[in-house]
């Protein structure tokens, strides 16, 4: 079954997560100025996704060139995939395809743990994608065991490019910050996403 067939329900359900909705569990982060590349590029591409309006207009005008920001931030230490069969465990139906996904790995030929957040891209009501976007993070969860460097926090987002919201998964419990964090301005979200992959 494809991560997209998960409600929020059938992930609490079938991975016996608690769940904690509500506050802001990120700490106060400061904002990260971004490169004069990514400033043009979303000068550029944000007015014309906006106008396209689809997913992948989104996908690719907005987050992707955020997310390659975060890896030019981190000098090129991290990687960032886009669109990548993510098969961790098909008995419990983690298998399909992510929108994004970053791990603490250089290696970008293929995904290398740990991963640690994931970006589920959606064009308007962000909710629906929430248990998608969950069950992709059990799925880094167990991946990250698998492959002998599990970490003690996963991070999530949804996200239309110009809103995003974040998800966190410790052990069964996963938090659900309930703000929608607006983009522009991308420096508080480029602050919150290299926080992300650096906090150990």
């Amino acid at each position: 079954m494809p991560y997209s067939k998960f409600t929020l329900s059938k992930a609490v359900e079938d991975f016996h997560l608690t769940i904690i909705e509500g506050g802001r569990f990120l700490p106060e982060i400061p904002p990260v100025t971004p490169t004069p590349l990514l400033q043009n590029t979303l000068k550029e591409t944000i007015p014309w996704a906006i106008a396209v309006s689809s997913e992948k207009a989104r996908s690719e005008g907005i987050i992707n060139p955020v997310l390659l920001e975060v890896k030019r931030q981190l000098h090129g230490q991290i990687s960032v995939f886009s669109g990548e069969e993510f098969n961790v465990e098909p008995e419990a139906e983690l298998t399909g395809y992510i929108d994004f996904l970053l791990s603490r790995s250089p290696e970008q030929l293929f995904i290398k743990a740990p991963a640690v957040i994931l970006v589920e891209a959606k064009k308007e009501d962000l909710k629906p994608a929430l248990g998608q976007c969950l069950a992709e993070m059990v799925a880094a969860q167990r991946f990250n065991q698998q492959k002998q460097q599990p970490i003690a926090t996963i991070y999530g987002a949804v996200s239309s490019g110009t809103v995003w919201r974040f998800l966190k998964l410790e052990e069964q419990c996963a938090s659900i910050d309930l703000t929608d964090y607006p983009l522009p301005p991308v420096e508080q979200i480029l602050g919150f996403l290299i926080w992300m992959m650096q906090e150990r």
